[in-house]
């Protein structure tokens, strides 16, 4: 039976139009996905926004994959005729924890390995990569180093970043250090993280002790040609999103951010939706608590330099 929009539990959707009016719905699916043992991604479609069929595996690991626990964030992005996927994963056995690319023939998989392990620091636990093709045709990969610390290693960090990297024209590998573009503090919402009183969390993420973080990147260029960045952090009511600014126009910036957050209350991780078929969407999880995490669309307005929501809703 198909599920309606508010039934798909996941966490960090991201929605491709894969062709006109036909939208695949990727995201955070294991059960366990703080540290339990890893199963993969599933996806979903529908041709209305409203109504999913699925759950489809879009990635199942192969033997010898080097993950085997905390796969995040999945995003798809069609590039030279191909769809890739740049996702999260995390390894028990050599603690790392990065964004690697896999590659598919078809928008809804199933995908293989593509990178060969991380495209991020593999020294470093980074997470939440998205990818960025610039006006002279350049990729990069726009990542976070946050709250979350490496697998039996030293703990995140307490003040998160954002960096920029440049990627090869296939995707598959670097082709560049990584450029810090800003840290969690830079945002007058950003607030530490705290948990409630006898709440602890879980031990896997080997979180910094009231982190301020950063994660789930997604840049949106207007047709003024304003270079925006959606990224989320912890605000006044919880999990929140907010909106960066390039002045440059361009991936290193410098970035300006907004004073108050876009989204304000327990949901986050979002991306900016504007299909074929008109009105764009911010697309996110709400509430942010698991396990009842769930995909959210709200409408925005997408001018000719800026974005916008429509209404803030209240709970449904």
């Amino acid at each position: 039976m198909p599920l309606r929009t508010s039934e798909v539990r996941m966490r960090d959707p991201f929605i491709l139009e894969a062709e006109p009016g036909r939208f695949v719905l990727f995201g955070t699916t294991d059960p366990n996905l703080w540290g339990g043992p890893a199963t993969g991604f599933d996806c979903y479609t529908s041709t209305d926004l409203e109504t999913w069929d699925g759950p489809i595996p879009a990635f199942r690991p192969p033997d010898g994959f080097w993950g085997d626990t905390q796969f995040w964030a999945p995003e798809v992005h069609v590039h030279r005729g191909r769809y890739f996927l740049l996702a999260t994963f995390a390894s028990t056995t050599t603690h790392v924890r990065g964004v690697a690319v896999l590659v598919s023939d078809t928008a809804t998989g199933p995908y293989a390995p593509w990178s060969e392990g991380p495209i991020t620091p593999p020294d470093l636990p980074c997470l939440d990569g998205t990818l960025f093709v610039d006006d002279d045709g350049q990729p990069w990969l726009v990542y976070s180093r946050g709250a979350e610390g490496a697998l039996g290693g030293a703990p995140g960090l307490a003040d998160g970043e954002m960096y920029a990297r440049r990627l090869s024209e296939d995707l598959r590998t670097p082709a560049g250090d990584p450029r810090l573009l800003f840290r969690a503090s830079s945002a007058p919402w950003s607030k530490p993280l705290r948990f409630p009183e006898g709440i602890e969390p879980p031990a896997a993420l080997n979180l910094a002790k009231d982190p301020l973080f950063t994660d789930g990147a997604y840049l949106v260029r207007t047709a003024s040609g304003q270079l925006l960045m959606l990224w989320s952090s912890f605000g006044d009511e919880g999990y929140a999103m907010g909106i960066a600014r390039s002045e440059s126009g361009r991936v290193l910036g410098p970035w300006i951010q907004d004073d108050e957050p876009l989204w304000p209350r327990n949901g986050g991780h979002g991306m900016l939706l504007a299909p074929s078929t008109g009105g764009a969407r911010l697309v996110f999880h709400w509430p942010n608590d698991s396990p009842d995490e769930r995909v959210k669309l709200v409408d925005v307005d997408l001018t000719d330099d800026d974005l916008r929501l429509r209404r803030i809703e209240g709970t449904p």
